[in-house]
């Protein structure tokens, strides 16, 4: 599979930006082959019974990618065009995301090919139910950890757990992290994840000697890490001049209410009627005038068609593999720097982390204590980063794919191979 869709597909990407780091590594073709194939790849049927009485079936998925540094560790999101190659290009993804930041997980990832916004409640209730019990067996808290993805959230994870709890007959609130508060979940992991892409944003526009009251700053994708990095950049005082969801792009260069855009998505779950900016199209935002760019959204944002015309000088990657090896190619060139996805969107990952550790010694931390955790966990690794960037002469990306594949290349050597 690796090789047949390497042009093409979402794990080829992945593939394509692992080599360049692995090369510099000098990494042998036996490790390279481990480490490019996944443990385990899990597909199989959910039937479910619609509210009007008829039954329709949805595919589910869950790769678990590697095991070496511990339990796999990884979202499960419900999206119309989830496939087995997506899914598992992040799952890759998150054993080098789980590295990077020094966690100990592997990386996993899962979905179900469905549209959320055509089920009610009760059936995506019924859907969850039936995707957890299909993976009993192989997940639990020293084995796989799931978390909210896209279109998935804390309520989705309660079902998950519950169902998980009935099956082994205990409660067990550590084999899902993004839980509700009440049944296990850490305070500041909503916005977590957002808050990793405003904290690594800000310590490289500093290294960058750019001022954040001197920043334009441009969010693609308000969800749960779009919305946050908004609200966080706004009260460091940039200037945020563009965001967009599925409704369209809006742009003000004198600045957006960025509050009554927080406001409107909090209650609506999007930015329909929002009128503090002019109207543009996705495409358009992303070249629009600013000098920091988040990809939040979706795969494969920037690419050849509009990486030339980008006009940022920073891009957070919010989104996971938002930017193509192709454009990755052409950011290089043109001296924009780009924090990868694995880095730049590791914040929601470490505060599962927490919340697991959590769970599992049944005493929770304030929210000031998981910021100031979080915040510290993201910069020692990311200096750590840096400090290759200037050692080898490399982009960020391929610097975070050194740390991370030798992290796990150690790990693999330690244990062996059980052949």
């Amino acid at each position: 599979m690796t090789t047949a869709v390497r042009d093409v597909s979402v794990f080829g990407d992945a593939i394509a930006y692992f080599n360049e780091a692995a090369d510099l590594l000098e990494l042998d073709a036996s490790m390279r082959a481990i480490l490019t194939h996944p443990s385990r790849q899990i597909i199989f049927s959910i039937p479910f019974q619609r509210d009007a009485g008829g039954f329709e079936v949805f595919t589910g998925y869950r790769v678990q990618y590697n095991f070496a540094r511990g339990p796999g560790k990884g979202g499960i999101r419900y999206h119309p065009g989830v496939t087995l190659d997506e899914v598992t290009a992040l799952a890759f993804w998150m054993t080098w995301k789980c590295a990077v930041v020094d966690l100990p997980f592997g990386g996993a990832k899962g979905g179900v090919t469905c549209d959320p916004a055509t089920l009610s409640m009760n059936e995506l209730e019924r859907i969850t139910r039936r995707y957890a019990a299909e993976l009993v067996e192989v997940v639990g808290p020293d084995k796989d950890v799931p978390a909210p993805d896209v279109n998935t959230t804390p309520q989705v994870m309660a079902w998950f757990m519950d169902t998980y709890s009935m099956h082994m007959r205990q409660n067990t609130p550590g084999v899902v992290t993004g839980k509700p508060l009440a049944i296990g979940g850490s305070r500041g992991r909503v916005e977590a994840t957002g808050r990793g892409v405003t904290i690594l944003a800000l310590d490289e526009m500093a290294n960058m000697h750019m001022r954040p009251e001197e920043a334009r700053v441009v969010v693609q994708g308000f969800g749960n890490v779009g919305m946050y990095a908004a609200k966080l950049f706004a009260e460091r005082g940039c200037k945020v001049v563009g965001i967009s969801d599925i409704t369209g792009g809006y742009y003000n260069a004198q600045g957006l209410n960025v509050e009554k855009a927080f406001a409107l998505a909090k209650e609506h779950h999007s930015l329909e009627g929002f009128d503090g900016g002019d109207r543009i199209s996705n495409a358009e935002l992303l070249v629009s005038d600013c000098e920091v760019l988040v990809p939040a959204a979706l795969e494969k944002q920037l690419n050849t068609e509009n990486a030339n015309l980008v006009k940022a000088k920073l891009i957070v990657e919010g989104a996971n593999g938002p930017t193509t090896p192709e454009a990755d190619r052409i950011f290089n060139k043109k001296g924009i720097i780009v924090i990868p996805d694995i880095m730049a969107n590791a914040g929601g990952v470490t505060v599962s982390y927490f919340e697991w550790v959590q769970d599992r010694m049944g005493y929770f931390w304030k929210e000031a204590e998981v910021n100031e955790r979080l915040e510290d966990t993201l910069l020692v690794n990311f200096h750590e980063m840096r400090k290759i960037v200037n050692q080898y002469k490399v982009p960020y990306r391929t610097a975070a794919y050194m740390i991370a594949i030798d992290r796990v290349v150690q790990s693999l050597k330690l244990r062996g191979v059980y052949a």
